[in-house]
């Protein structure tokens, strides 16, 4: 009486896919994967956002100024 055979499983499984239907299982596990990401990340610290890159230098202007045509 205290283990599950197969025959038990396969109850449990028929009667979740009565409840969800084929369609929804998938976004349902999507959802308890992302919860069980968001959690760990959170117990971790770590974050998803990516580094912040180094400010940019200003680019230097070339030191010659360019010749203007005469017409």
């Amino acid at each position: 009486m205290g283990e599950f055979s197969i025959f038990h499983w396969l109850i449990v499984l028929a009667i979740v896919l009565i409840f969800f239907g084929g369609r929804r299982i998938p976004e349902v596990m999507k959802g308890l994967g992302e919860g069980i990401r968001s959690f760990k990340e959170g117990i971790s610290g770590a974050s998803t956002t990516p580094p912040q890159p180094p400010p940019a230098t200003p680019v230097q202007a070339p030191s010659e100024k360019p010749t203007e045509e005469k017409k």
